[in-house]
């Protein structure tokens, strides 16, 4: 797939991520000539993401906003895996159980009565139940639990197999991928022309995408006024496989345990993903022993047999933060570059909206989705600013 890094494109995107990489993939479905960059693709947050797909069980307060760009992102997922599944032959995993979020103790209960007052305000669908129907939807769970909310439209997917199927499809599509990494962008006259390799070797391109995540604000030749607010978020998730003794839940659950929040999502494969962490450590990617104490813990005390589990992997990611938590897609002040990062916690959910929305800008057709293409333009912050 590796191609020179001499041909020229119509579109260069930065970042080999799940929204690089569905930017691509849908770019090339239009007709156009399109080059992803990264030395590693796939290796980031979009690795590490445990693929929930939950819009109305993790709404909070102030971001109304993202809510809408998620739940339409939601409404795309179902279509978007099928033509992804079919043209790729690959499985993502993709599962419409729902979730449960439950409440351990007399305080996260309240909090969980807060969260379904909060969510029926907003007009989105919820079930309170109490313990005993709790542990009749999932057997495994504590009996410290003492309340429930079933949010039947949430779903998951397994971000591994979703990542696996998108790098084929954009193969497919005809996507050239360079697994050098970007050194900085060629600008001339106060437009983008290209990117420059760390090697020094150009790819000209009509339209640079940047979308590497958390180091977008730091690629060279990016002028200050045009470097998007984005942050490294840290978090630390956990894997463990199910033994033939250790029946997995059968949809993901979120758990409030004494004012903290740890999630289990299971995967058909067997496989159960806990997290996770909420760090402000900047670019620090070491697994912390405590963090991995603590989300085993948590996640004890929503279903005790976790114990029984293998643990087979403990790793971190950086989530792409932004100041108000969404994400940042659009047209800045530098012309030939549009920018799609700041996704936070979000970016497995937001990948097919953000692969419309950037699609939709390249190629000029940002009618349909005008509000929403508001709702995330770099303009709202005072750092970067939208075209024109």
């Amino acid at each position: 797939m590796t191609e020179p890094a001499a041909a020229a494109a119509d579109v260069v995107v930065i970042g080999g991520g799940l929204i690089g990489l569905g930017a691509a993939w849908r770019l090339a479905q239009r007709g156009l000539a399109v080059t992803v960059v990264d030395p590693a693709p796939l290796s980031a947050a979009s690795h590490v993401a445990a693929g929930m797909l939950a819009p109305v069980s993790e709404v909070r307060y102030g971001e109304e906003p993202l809510l809408q760009l998620a739940i339409e992102s939601l409404r795309r997922y179902p279509s978007f895996v099928d033509e992804l599944e079919q043209r790729s032959g690959l499985e993502v995993g993709l599962r419409r159980d729902g979730t449960l979020v439950v409440a351990t103790d007399a305080g996260d209960r309240e909090e969980l009565s807060e969260l379904h007052a909060f969510q029926a305000s907003l007009g989105l669908v919820s079930s309170i139940l109490t313990g005993r129907e709790c542990r009749s939807a999932e057997p495994l769970l504590s009996p410290a639990v003492q309340s429930g909310l079933l949010v039947e439209s949430d779903h998951s997917v397994d971000n591994r197999k979703l990542g696996r199927a998108l790098l084929t499809a954009t193969r497919q599509a005809g996507v050239r991928l360079i697994t050098t990494r970007c050194g900085e962008l060629i600008v001339h006259g106060g437009r983008v022309t290209g990117v420059r390799l760390e090697d020094r070797r150009e790819v000209p391109a009509g339209v640079v995408v940047l979308a590497a995540g958390p180091w977008s604000a730091g690629i060279d030749g990016l002028p200050p006024h045009a470097r998007p607010p984005v942050r490294p978020v840290k978090g630390h998730i956990l894997r463990l496989r199910a033994t033939s003794h250790t029946p997995l839940p059968t949809r993901s659950i979120r758990g409030f345990v004494n004012g903290a929040e740890v999630y289990l999502v299971p995967r058909t494969s067997g496989e159960l993903v806990v997290g996770a962490t909420v760090e402000e450590m900047g670019f620090d990617t070491t697994v912390r022993a405590g963090a991995v104490r603590e989300l085993l813990r948590d996640a004890r005390a929503v279903v005790p047999l976790i114990d029984e589990f293998v643990l087979e992997e403990t790793t971190t990611g950086l989530r792409p933060g932004s100041p108000d938590n969404a994400p940042i897609i659009g047209e800045v002040e530098l012309d030939g570059l549009i920018v799609a990062t700041g996704h936070h916690r979000n970016g497995v959910l937001l990948t097919p909206i953000t692969a419309d929305l950037v699609t939709g800008l390249v190629v000029g057709e940002t009618a349909e989705l005008a509000a929403l293409y508001e709702l995330c333009s770099p303009g709202r912050f005072a750092t970067i600013g939208a075209v024109g």
